[in-house]
């Protein structure tokens, strides 16, 4: 059964199949010759380049120690430091902290864009065969050589970017649910320090007894206790994980716990104003988006209402009309 199978397919391998896999090729091409002058900076940007390299990035950006690309990852990875930074910092915000975790990205990027469109190929030589099932072959089987053009641009284009889409549908998710565990993390890393506890011991217990509810920011305050354990300055650990999350919060967080360890102030009254300054502002969240709610809610009320008043007021007069003139 498997040795009829594959003649049946080698033997589809007409002058019809060629054609489709050449076609299949030069749309990846085009498609791909297309997106280049997107990715590609100007000759004026890159020609800014040296006077910008001057200026610390560390202040917007996680810090990254990615090399320069060799060999065949060259081909993959770009090779200007700022657009990989850039991947870096997106890759470290979605909690993706390896060594190779941008050439993985790509990888991932590239798999996509050429295994669709290859899959769909496969899809129509399989179409061929009298093994295919009925809907597969009359859909493929009915493609003219345009259709399959543009069948082969729109899955090339799905599996370039989708892992980009998801990547920003990662990120938005783990900052939101950061953001909603930090109020817990501040106050039980305050019961920790009031009770005497040192502050790298206070951040180990809370992301111990807070990782089954939130392990993506136990999983931070992990990796910030891991860089001071490796030797990594502690101001600048604090800094990295507060840009690698990117919300206010931690960002105010560092740098009270900064500025009570530069100035020598108790660690535990830093932490005790900063916790009901927080309250404060959740507070005055909580109204703002309770004072919304009365906007938000009126355009759907009048969207659901409005058809039903307009039908009751002109109703009888459609009646009055359709019984007199009809």
């Amino acid at each position: 059964m498997n040795l009829s199978l594959v003649n049946t397919i080698v033997s589809a391998l007409s002058s019809e199949v060629a054609l489709i896999i050449a076609i299949g090729i030069g749309t990846l091409l085009a498609v791909f010759g297309a997106l280049k002058p997107f990715t590609e900076k100007s000759i004026a940007a890159r020609r800014m380049e040296p006077r910008r390299r001057g200026v610390s990035v560390t202040s917007i950006s996680v810090e990254s120690d990615s090399p320069a690309p060799g060999g065949l990852a060259a081909a993959l990875i770009p090779q200007n430091e700022d657009e990989r930074r850039q991947v870096a910092n997106a890759l470290a915000r979605a909690g993706f902290l390896g060594h190779n975790a941008v050439a993985k990205y790509y990888i991932i990027r590239l798999g996509f864009g050429l295994g669709l469109p290859l899959l769909l190929c496969g899809g129509l030589l399989f179409a061929r065969t009298p093994h295919a099932p009925e809907v597969l072959a009359s859909y493929l089987g009915g493609l003219s050589a345009p259709q399959i053009a543009q069948h082969i641009a729109v899955l090339t284009g799905i599996g370039f970017f989708a892992p980009a889409y998801w990547l920003k549908s990662r990120i938005a998710k783990r900052k939101l649910a950061i953001e909603e565990a930090f109020p817990n993390m501040l106050d039980l890393l305050q019961v920790g320090v009031e009770a005497g506890m040192g502050f790298d011991q206070a951040l180990l217990k809370v992301a111990i007894e807070i990782q089954s509810a939130a392990p993506e920011l136990a999983e931070e305050m992990i990796v910030l206790l891991s860089e001071i354990q490796a030797g990594r300055d502690r101001d600048r650990a604090l800094m990295r994980m507060a840009r690698r999350t990117a919300i206010d919060e931690m960002t105010s967080f560092v740098n009270v716990v900064m500025q009570s360890s530069r100035f020598g102030t108790s660690m535990s009254d830093a932490l005790t104003v900063y916790a009901e300054e927080m309250r404060v502002a959740r507070e005055m969240k909580a109204q703002e988006k309770a004072n919304k709610l009365p906007v938000q809610m009126s355009a759907v009320l009048a969207a659901l209402m409005l058809p039903s008043l307009i039908a009751l007021v002109l109703a009888p007069i459609v009646i009055r009309y359709m019984s007199a003139f009809g």
